[in-house]
């Protein structure tokens, strides 16, 4: 079969969700295809819309969470949103597209192409099997007014807000939020730091920014060194594509031997086997990937709106720990480390709600409604 995995380029977690999905149909025999889907109106309009999301994150965080709430306002309040108006005049270039390519199902890791394929879908023309695949632990502003065959739920107790929310529940299918398979190495801890060149001995935390390196590491590092308790933790700080944050902890890390800072990279798999810990902002794929690894887990700063959802969501069902400044975050953290009865627990609940055949699950349900349509 061939699969079409719609996405946009709007922080890193979207396109990892359609990544992670094209290499589980890949391993399954089928065809694949990731697509930043306003492409098709031309490479400026999705750098612009990319660029602009990336900046308002990166600058005002805060502006990017009055918006969010905006929109949630919008979502509760209104028959169409600007976003749904805005996405509906996609369909133009779109629809030629489908016509060009002979696709078995549609998947969205994003809620634009969503918006768009409904707009269609009401206009009459007629498509394959298409689903909508959540990436954050909540229900998004506007999905409600998509009208998509299936929507991949990331958990079980998502649905009645869903439901809540005006969505059908027949469409809901909560198997999780897909991520890469290589997360399920089977590398020991040993192997993957040999990989890494990381020590055998030493306990490793890694710090993770995200794919825009948010999350407040700057002042997560400068509390981790000058913490007195932690001197015996080696630190690998992963900052993402923000070479701002880069050249800011430059100075810290390259000081000190504890750090070891790197930009993106593409072994994050390989970096959570082989760490004790991880702190991370709560976006909804690095946090899913930590649970699927069952890895100590600290949450960080969030990006206002979807990612408080997050945190709150992981805290409650005890899969993460958080704290409201950096220096808490660091205590929490060392005080986890420390703790082997702590670490167990948050195992438990990660494999509690965590499935590691998430991916695989979703890839065969898929495949299973393009086999019932035809």
């Amino acid at each position: 079969m061939n699969i079409l995995l719609l996405s946009c380029k709007t922080g890193g977690g979207h396109d990892a969700c359609a990544n992670a999905l094209k290499e589980q149909f890949e391993q399954m025999g089928h065809s694949a295809f990731v697509f930043d889907y306003l492409q098709l109106a031309g490479e400026k309009v999705a750098k612009r819309v990319a660029n602009t999301y990336v900046k308002t994150v990166q600058r005002a965080p805060k502006l990017f969470g009055a918006v969010y709430r905006i929109g949630m306002f919008v979502s509760k309040h209104s028959e169409h949103s600007p976003i749904y108006l805005a996405n509906k005049k996609m369909a133009k270039y779109l629809e030629p597209y489908l016509k060009a390519h002979d696709y078995d199902a549609i998947v969205m890791t994003h809620l634009f192409p969503a918006e768009t394929l409904t707009y269609m879908k009401r206009t009459g023309i007629t498509l394959p099997p298409h689903i909508m695949v959540m990436t954050d632990y909540t229900c998004i502003p506007f999905l409600e007014e998509t009208d998509c065959d299936a929507y991949i739920v990331p958990h079980p107790a998502l649905q009645e807000e869903c439901i809540a929310r005006g969505m059908d529940k027949e469409k809901l299918h909560p198997f999780g939020i897909p991520f890469s398979p290589k997360i399920l190495t089977h590398l020991t801890k040993e192997e993957a730091r040999q990989k890494l060149q990381l020590p055998l001995e030493q306990s490793v935390t890694l710090l993770v920014g995200g794919s825009m390196g948010a999350g407040n590491l700057t002042k997560l590092v400068k509390n981790f060194s000058k913490h007195p308790q932690a001197t015996h933790v080696q630190l690998v700080v992963i900052c993402g594509n923000n070479q701002k944050v880069y050249r800011k902890l430059s100075k810290i890390c390259l000081a000190d031997s504890r750090f070891i800072l790197l930009k993106h990279t593409n072994e994050m798999p390989l970096y959570m086997k082989a760490a004790d810990m991880i702190y991370t902002k709560p976006g909804g794929l690095t946090t899913t990937e930590a649970a699927a690894t069952r890895i100590p887990l600290v949450h960080t700063f969030p990006i206002p709106g979807c990612e408080n959802a997050n945190l709150t969501f992981f805290n409650t069902l005890g899969m993460s720990v958080s704290a409201p400044d950096a220096e808490g975050l660091v205590d929490v953290g060392l005080s986890l480390l420390e703790s082997e009865v702590e670490q167990e627990r948050m195992r438990r609940a990660q494999e509690t709600n965590v499935s590691r055949k998430t991916t695989q699950d979703v890839a065969e349900f898929i495949l299973s409604m393009v086999q019932k349509s035809k």
